[in-house]
């Protein structure tokens, strides 16, 4: 079943697109948190998005240009503001499609089914871990925060991936090492603290600073 994302502020039509989508056996969501939308995009991991450009805080043109930092999942905007001018700089900001105020609801599903086979006949889609609005890219080993990104190495992104997977908890020197070399065959401990050396570097020229925390004698987190 695909997930569609509708990012709406006009919950009228946001919760008529979603009923009537879902009587197309699609799972929809509709975002609640316009401040924070990639945080919501993260945790529905969405097929589709469906985006108004006139939002609160920031604008669908943000927006698009953040889900392109981490995605290439299909983008299609919804708009009153449907002249040329907005036409292309949704297309420039990395939409697939447009489709203007009033809209027929047949169209637009005709529309999203379209745009879905087009998008996945030849490939999937990005499997993301959203923290405080930054994101970890499984599909690649990427992060992403404030519209710069980092690639990781394996033993980073395992790290990365484990500490995030645990957030709020510490997790342990023995149990990043046996996540990160799986085998029983012993591991120096100054490795451990040479990848996360070079993790925290790679993070902090991206704006994430303070994002893995030492407890001493213990292990690392990251703190919800």
């Amino acid at each position: 079943m695909y997930r569609i994302l509708i990012v709406e502020d006009d919950r009228t039509i946001a919760e008529t697109l979603k009923r009537h989508l879902e009587g197309w056996d699609y799972e929809v969501t509709a975002a609640g948190d316009f401040k924070n939308v990639m945080s919501e995009f993260a945790q529905v991991q969405p097929d589709l998005v469906l985006l108004d450009i006139g939002l609160p805080f920031y604008n669908g043109f943000y927006w698009c240009t953040q889900i392109r930092q981490v995605s290439d999942v299909p983008v299609i905007f919804i708009s009153s503001a449907g002249d040329n001018m907005n036409i292309v700089m949704a297309m420039n900001m990395g939409g697939d499609e447009f489709i203007e105020k009033p809209f027929d609801l047949h169209v637009v599903t005709a529309k999203v089914q379209a745009m879905l086979r087009r998008a996945y006949a030849y490939r999937g889609t990005a499997n993301l871990m959203e923290h405080k609005g930054c994101v970890l890219n499984l599909s690649d080993a990427t992060v992403t925060c404030q519209g710069r990104k980092a690639e990781l190495t394996k033993n980073e992104f395992r790290i990365f991936q484990c500490l995030l997977e645990n957030t709020g908890k510490i997790v342990s020197r023995d149990e990043l090492i046996a996540r990160l070399w799986e085998s029983d065959a012993f591991v120096d401990e100054n490795t451990l603290t040479v990848n996360v050396a070079r993790l925290r570097k790679k993070l902090a020229q991206i704006g994430m600073e303070q994002a893995v925390v030492t407890k001493k004698g213990i292990g690392y987190m990251v703190e919800a």
